[in-house]
Protein backbone atom coordinates (compact mmCIF):
# COMPACT_ATOMS: atom_id res chain seq x y z
CA UNK A 1 0.00 0.00 0.00
CA UNK A 2 1.33 3.34 -0.73
CA UNK A 3 0.82 6.15 1.82
CA UNK A 4 1.42 10.12 -0.13
CA UNK A 5 4.47 11.13 0.97
CA UNK A 6 2.72 14.91 2.19
CA UNK A 7 0.64 12.53 4.67
CA UNK A 8 1.60 13.35 8.53
CA UNK A 9 3.63 10.11 10.26
CA UNK A 10 2.19 10.25 13.25
CA UNK A 11 -1.26 11.66 14.50
CA UNK A 12 -2.33 11.11 18.16
CA UNK A 13 -5.21 12.91 19.58
CA UNK A 14 -4.42 13.05 23.05
CA UNK A 15 -0.53 12.52 24.25
CA UNK A 16 -0.12 9.51 25.72
CA UNK A 17 2.46 7.03 26.50
CA UNK A 18 1.27 3.57 27.64
CA UNK A 19 4.53 3.01 29.71
CA UNK A 20 2.96 5.80 31.64
CA UNK A 21 -0.36 5.73 31.19
CA UNK A 22 -2.12 5.58 34.74
CA UNK A 23 -5.39 3.55 34.25
CA UNK A 24 -8.82 4.91 36.56
CA UNK A 25 -9.76 3.75 39.34
CA UNK A 26 -12.10 1.82 37.87
CA UNK A 27 -9.63 -0.46 36.94
CA UNK A 28 -7.63 -0.15 40.00
CA UNK A 29 -6.62 -2.48 42.94
CA UNK A 30 -8.96 -3.77 45.10
CA UNK A 31 -11.93 -4.11 42.65
CA UNK A 32 -14.20 -6.90 42.74
CA UNK A 33 -14.59 -6.90 39.17
CA UNK A 34 -11.25 -5.95 37.72
CA UNK A 35 -12.96 -5.53 33.93
CA UNK A 36 -16.42 -5.58 33.16
CA UNK A 37 -17.16 -5.96 29.53
CA UNK A 38 -14.87 -4.51 26.85
CA UNK A 39 -16.80 -1.82 25.36
CA UNK A 40 -17.51 -0.28 28.68
CA UNK A 41 -14.35 -0.67 29.56
CA UNK A 42 -12.79 1.22 26.36
CA UNK A 43 -15.41 3.78 27.14
CA UNK A 44 -13.66 4.40 31.00
CA UNK A 45 -10.52 4.45 29.75
CA UNK A 46 -11.26 6.77 26.63
CA UNK A 47 -12.93 9.40 28.47
CA UNK A 48 -10.11 9.15 31.40
CA UNK A 49 -7.53 9.69 28.74
CA UNK A 50 -9.25 12.69 27.40
CA UNK A 51 -9.65 14.30 30.45
CA UNK A 52 -13.12 13.60 32.00
CA UNK A 53 -14.67 12.06 34.58
CA UNK A 54 -16.03 8.22 33.53
CA UNK A 55 -17.98 7.55 36.79
CA UNK A 56 -20.29 10.33 36.06
CA UNK A 57 -21.70 8.83 33.07
CA UNK A 58 -22.85 5.42 35.29
CA UNK A 59 -26.28 5.53 35.91
CA UNK A 60 -27.40 3.56 33.45
CA UNK A 61 -25.77 0.68 35.60
CA UNK A 62 -28.53 0.59 38.03
CA UNK A 63 -31.58 -0.23 34.87
CA UNK A 64 -29.92 -3.48 33.66
CA UNK A 65 -32.33 -5.97 33.42
CA UNK A 66 -32.46 -9.99 32.74
CA UNK A 67 -33.17 -10.09 29.30
CA UNK A 68 -34.63 -13.81 29.23
CA UNK A 69 -30.98 -15.85 27.71
CA UNK A 70 -29.08 -12.97 29.31
CA UNK A 71 -28.35 -10.70 31.86
CA UNK A 72 -28.28 -6.69 29.51
CA UNK A 73 -24.83 -6.49 27.92
CA UNK A 74 -24.69 -2.34 29.53
CA UNK A 75 -23.13 -0.15 27.83
CA UNK A 76 -23.03 4.04 28.29
CA UNK A 77 -25.61 5.08 26.06
CA UNK A 78 -24.58 7.48 23.24
CA UNK A 79 -26.89 10.27 24.53
CA UNK A 80 -25.29 10.29 27.84
CA UNK A 81 -21.90 10.78 26.22
CA UNK A 82 -22.89 13.76 24.67
CA UNK A 83 -24.33 15.33 27.48
CA UNK A 84 -21.41 14.85 29.83
CA UNK A 85 -18.93 14.84 27.93
CA UNK A 86 -19.90 16.31 24.26
CA UNK A 87 -19.05 13.06 23.05
CA UNK A 88 -20.80 12.31 19.61
CA UNK A 89 -20.49 8.77 18.26
CA UNK A 90 -20.86 8.10 14.76
CA UNK A 91 -21.29 5.24 12.77
CA UNK A 92 -18.20 5.52 10.21
CA UNK A 93 -19.34 3.20 7.35
CA UNK A 94 -16.28 1.13 5.55
CA UNK A 95 -15.49 1.82 2.11
CA UNK A 96 -11.96 1.92 1.38
CA UNK A 97 -8.94 -0.18 3.69
CA UNK A 98 -9.36 0.41 7.45
CA UNK A 99 -6.66 2.10 8.05
CA UNK A 100 -7.00 5.21 5.22
CA UNK A 101 -10.37 5.61 7.52
CA UNK A 102 -8.81 5.58 10.78
CA UNK A 103 -6.20 7.96 9.36
CA UNK A 104 -8.09 10.23 8.20
CA UNK A 105 -10.75 10.66 11.24
CA UNK A 106 -7.44 10.85 13.68
CA UNK A 107 -6.20 13.83 11.15
CA UNK A 108 -9.90 15.42 12.11
CA UNK A 109 -9.57 14.77 15.37
CA UNK A 110 -11.52 11.90 16.15
CA UNK A 111 -10.60 8.97 18.13
CA UNK A 112 -12.13 5.48 15.96
CA UNK A 113 -13.29 2.75 18.12
CA UNK A 114 -13.50 -0.14 16.27
CA UNK A 115 -13.96 -4.18 16.45
CA UNK A 116 -10.44 -5.58 15.86
CA UNK A 117 -9.24 -9.39 16.12
CA UNK A 118 -7.48 -10.19 19.85
CA UNK A 119 -5.23 -12.48 18.38
CA UNK A 120 -3.24 -9.46 17.01
CA UNK A 121 -3.51 -7.55 20.26
CA UNK A 122 -0.22 -7.99 22.60
CA UNK A 123 -2.39 -6.70 25.11
CA UNK A 124 -4.30 -10.09 25.52
CA UNK A 125 -1.00 -11.76 25.77
CA UNK A 126 -1.56 -14.80 28.17
CA UNK A 127 -5.40 -15.27 26.72
CA UNK A 128 -6.30 -14.33 23.37
CA UNK A 129 -2.82 -13.01 22.09
CA UNK A 130 -1.87 -15.53 19.26
CA UNK A 131 -4.05 -18.09 20.88
CA UNK A 132 -7.60 -17.23 19.85
CA UNK A 133 -9.49 -15.53 17.05
CA UNK A 134 -11.98 -12.99 18.92
CA UNK A 135 -13.71 -9.79 18.41
CA UNK A 136 -12.75 -6.92 20.23
CA UNK A 137 -13.87 -3.60 20.29
CA UNK A 138 -10.79 -0.50 20.62
CA UNK A 139 -9.92 3.31 20.87
CA UNK A 140 -7.48 4.12 18.75
CA UNK A 141 -6.06 7.43 20.02
CA UNK A 142 -2.63 7.23 17.71
CA UNK A 143 -1.43 6.12 14.45
CA UNK A 144 1.71 6.07 12.19
CA UNK A 145 0.53 4.22 9.54
CA UNK A 146 4.11 4.75 7.59
CA UNK A 147 5.71 3.40 10.61
CA UNK A 148 3.27 0.73 11.06
CA UNK A 149 2.39 1.47 14.63
CA UNK A 150 -0.70 2.17 16.89
CA UNK A 151 -2.01 3.50 20.02
CA UNK A 152 -4.92 2.53 21.85
CA UNK A 153 -7.60 1.80 24.34
CA UNK A 154 -8.33 -1.44 25.44
CA UNK A 155 -9.94 -3.27 28.25
CA UNK A 156 -9.09 -1.58 31.03
CA UNK A 157 -5.99 0.61 29.97
CA UNK A 158 -3.95 2.32 26.83
CA UNK A 159 -1.63 0.03 24.85
CA UNK A 160 0.70 0.32 21.69
CA UNK A 161 1.20 -2.41 19.10
CA UNK A 162 3.12 -2.37 15.96
CA UNK A 163 4.83 -4.29 12.78
CA UNK A 164 3.25 -7.70 11.78
CA UNK A 165 0.74 -7.09 14.56
CA UNK A 166 -0.10 -3.51 12.80
CA UNK A 167 -0.07 -5.31 9.07
CA UNK A 168 -2.40 -8.33 10.44
CA UNK A 169 -5.03 -6.18 12.14
CA UNK A 170 -5.52 -3.89 9.17
CA UNK A 171 -4.90 -6.45 6.53
CA UNK A 172 -2.60 -4.64 4.84
CA UNK A 173 -2.26 -7.78 2.50
CA UNK A 174 -5.52 -8.33 1.77
CA UNK A 175 -8.25 -10.12 3.87
CA UNK A 176 -7.36 -14.26 4.84
CA UNK A 177 -10.47 -15.02 2.90
CA UNK A 178 -13.14 -13.27 0.43
CA UNK A 179 -15.70 -13.57 3.34
CA UNK A 180 -14.37 -11.51 5.86
CA UNK A 181 -17.06 -9.01 6.61
CA UNK A 182 -15.73 -5.50 7.75
CA UNK A 183 -15.59 -4.31 11.06
CA UNK A 184 -18.33 -2.20 13.21
CA UNK A 185 -16.47 1.17 13.49
CA UNK A 186 -17.53 4.59 14.90
CA UNK A 187 -15.50 7.93 15.49
CA UNK A 188 -16.39 10.24 18.07
CA UNK A 189 -16.63 13.61 16.92
CA UNK A 190 -16.86 16.65 19.46
CA UNK A 191 -19.64 18.25 20.32
CA UNK A 192 -19.63 22.32 18.59
CA UNK A 193 -18.92 24.68 21.02
CA UNK A 194 -19.30 22.80 24.21
CA UNK A 195 -17.62 23.41 27.51
CA UNK A 196 -17.86 19.51 29.47
CA UNK A 197 -18.67 20.71 33.13
CA UNK A 198 -16.91 20.08 35.55
CA UNK A 199 -17.40 19.51 39.53
CA UNK A 200 -19.97 20.51 41.18
CA UNK A 201 -21.89 21.24 37.71
CA UNK A 202 -20.79 17.34 36.02
CA UNK A 203 -22.58 15.89 39.26
CA UNK A 204 -25.84 18.23 38.85
CA UNK A 205 -25.47 17.01 34.83
CA UNK A 206 -25.12 13.38 36.04
CA UNK A 207 -28.25 13.04 38.09
CA UNK A 208 -30.58 14.81 35.77
CA UNK A 209 -29.48 11.47 33.58
CA UNK A 210 -30.04 9.23 36.93
CA UNK A 211 -33.73 10.54 37.02
CA UNK A 212 -34.18 8.71 33.63
CA UNK A 213 -32.46 5.86 34.33
CA UNK A 214 -33.93 4.98 37.76
CA UNK A 215 -37.68 5.42 35.35
CA UNK A 216 -36.33 2.42 33.03
CA UNK A 217 -35.44 0.14 36.19
CA UNK A 218 -37.38 -3.23 35.79
CA UNK A 219 -40.67 -3.18 37.48
CA UNK A 220 -40.39 -6.59 38.98
CA UNK A 221 -37.22 -8.53 40.34
CA UNK A 222 -35.45 -9.45 37.81
CA UNK A 223 -33.34 -12.45 40.19
CA UNK A 224 -36.50 -13.98 40.39
CA UNK A 225 -36.90 -14.37 36.37
CA UNK A 226 -33.25 -15.09 36.47
CA UNK A 227 -33.25 -17.69 39.31
CA UNK A 228 -36.31 -19.75 36.82
CA UNK A 229 -34.01 -19.66 34.46
CA UNK A 230 -30.81 -20.67 36.26
CA UNK A 231 -32.63 -23.78 37.89
CA UNK A 232 -33.39 -24.63 34.39
CA UNK A 233 -29.97 -24.22 32.68
CA UNK A 234 -28.56 -26.16 35.36
CA UNK A 235 -29.32 -28.99 34.50
CA UNK A 236 -27.13 -29.12 31.17
CA UNK A 237 -24.49 -26.57 32.73
CA UNK A 238 -23.23 -29.16 34.82
CA UNK A 239 -22.64 -31.62 32.67
CA UNK A 240 -21.05 -29.59 30.19
CA UNK A 241 -17.04 -27.97 29.82
CA UNK A 242 -15.35 -24.88 30.51
CA UNK A 243 -15.94 -23.15 27.76
CA UNK A 244 -19.75 -23.42 28.40
CA UNK A 245 -19.22 -22.10 31.74
CA UNK A 246 -16.82 -18.89 31.12
CA UNK A 247 -19.75 -17.76 28.10
CA UNK A 248 -22.31 -18.65 30.17
CA UNK A 249 -20.64 -16.64 33.69
CA UNK A 250 -19.80 -13.55 30.77
CA UNK A 251 -23.52 -13.03 29.93
CA UNK A 252 -24.95 -13.50 33.45
CA UNK A 253 -23.01 -13.26 36.37
CA UNK A 254 -20.03 -10.89 35.36
CA UNK A 255 -22.64 -8.79 33.64
CA UNK A 256 -24.58 -7.79 36.45
CA UNK A 257 -21.75 -8.66 39.07
CA UNK A 258 -19.49 -6.20 37.05
CA UNK A 259 -22.67 -3.52 36.68
CA UNK A 260 -23.68 -3.11 39.86
CA UNK A 261 -19.99 -2.59 41.19
CA UNK A 262 -20.04 0.23 38.59
CA UNK A 263 -23.49 1.36 40.57
CA UNK A 264 -21.63 1.35 43.62
CA UNK A 265 -19.08 3.08 42.40
CA UNK A 266 -21.08 6.05 40.89
CA UNK A 267 -23.66 6.24 44.44
CA UNK A 268 -20.69 6.64 45.92
CA UNK A 269 -19.22 9.04 43.73
CA UNK A 270 -22.34 11.42 44.50
CA UNK A 271 -22.16 11.09 47.87
CA UNK A 272 -18.81 12.90 47.60
CA UNK A 273 -20.43 15.27 45.66
CA UNK A 274 -23.00 16.13 48.70
CA UNK A 275 -25.75 14.06 47.51
CA UNK A 276 -26.58 12.19 50.68
CA UNK A 277 -29.04 9.11 51.71
CA UNK A 278 -27.36 6.79 49.15
CA UNK A 279 -25.31 4.25 51.27
CA UNK A 280 -27.75 1.70 52.45
CA UNK A 281 -28.52 1.79 47.92
CA UNK A 282 -24.66 1.66 47.36
CA UNK A 283 -23.83 -1.25 50.22
CA UNK A 284 -27.05 -3.30 48.47
CA UNK A 285 -25.26 -3.27 45.15
CA UNK A 286 -21.82 -3.70 46.36
CA UNK A 287 -23.40 -6.67 48.37
CA UNK A 288 -24.81 -8.35 44.70
CA UNK A 289 -21.22 -7.84 43.04
CA UNK A 290 -19.34 -9.91 45.30
CA UNK A 291 -21.68 -12.28 45.29
CA UNK A 292 -21.91 -12.77 42.06
CA UNK A 293 -18.27 -13.07 42.43
CA UNK A 294 -18.38 -15.72 44.85
CA UNK A 295 -21.77 -17.47 43.23
CA UNK A 296 -19.50 -17.73 40.16
CA UNK A 297 -16.53 -19.82 41.85
CA UNK A 298 -19.55 -22.09 42.67
CA UNK A 299 -20.96 -22.54 39.88
CA UNK A 300 -17.07 -23.57 38.41
CA UNK A 301 -16.90 -25.60 41.30
CA UNK A 302 -20.76 -27.54 40.57
CA UNK A 303 -19.16 -28.15 36.83
CA UNK A 304 -16.42 -29.13 37.91
CA UNK A 305 -18.01 -32.23 40.00
CA UNK A 306 -21.22 -32.36 38.05
CA UNK A 307 -23.71 -31.97 40.78
CA UNK A 308 -25.98 -29.36 41.62
CA UNK A 309 -25.87 -26.57 43.50
CA UNK A 310 -27.55 -23.97 46.11
CA UNK A 311 -29.07 -20.85 44.66
CA UNK A 312 -30.04 -19.33 47.97
CA UNK A 313 -27.55 -16.82 47.39
CA UNK A 314 -29.41 -15.24 44.14
CA UNK A 315 -32.28 -14.88 46.43
CA UNK A 316 -29.52 -12.97 48.43
CA UNK A 317 -29.36 -11.09 45.93
CA UNK A 318 -32.80 -10.32 44.80
CA UNK A 319 -33.45 -9.22 48.08
CA UNK A 320 -30.42 -6.88 48.13
CA UNK A 321 -31.52 -5.50 44.85
CA UNK A 322 -35.20 -5.01 46.13
CA UNK A 323 -33.35 -2.35 49.44
CA UNK A 324 -31.42 -0.63 46.33
CA UNK A 325 -34.61 -0.32 43.83
CA UNK A 326 -36.75 0.68 46.54
CA UNK A 327 -34.53 3.07 47.78
CA UNK A 328 -33.68 4.91 44.48
CA UNK A 329 -36.85 5.23 43.29
CA UNK A 330 -38.15 6.45 46.25
CA UNK A 331 -35.57 9.30 46.32
CA UNK A 332 -35.33 9.90 42.39
CA UNK A 333 -38.35 8.32 40.78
Amino acid sequence: MCWPSTEPRRLRIAALDPATYRRHAIHGEGRTWAETNCYTDLLVELAHGLGHEPVAALPFTLAIDFEGDQWTFFKPPAADLYELYGFDLQELAIWRPLVEHVVEQLEAGRPVLVELDAWFLPDTAGTAYRREHSKTTVGINEIDAQGRRLGYFHNAGYFALEGDDFRELFQLDGPAHERVLPPYVEYVKSRPGFAAPRGAALAEASLALLRRHVARMPRDNPFARFKARFAADLEWLVQSDLEHFHAYSFANLRQYGACFELGETYLRWLGGHGVGGLEAAADALRDIASTAKAFQFQLARAMARRKSLDLAPLDAMGARWELAAGALRERFG
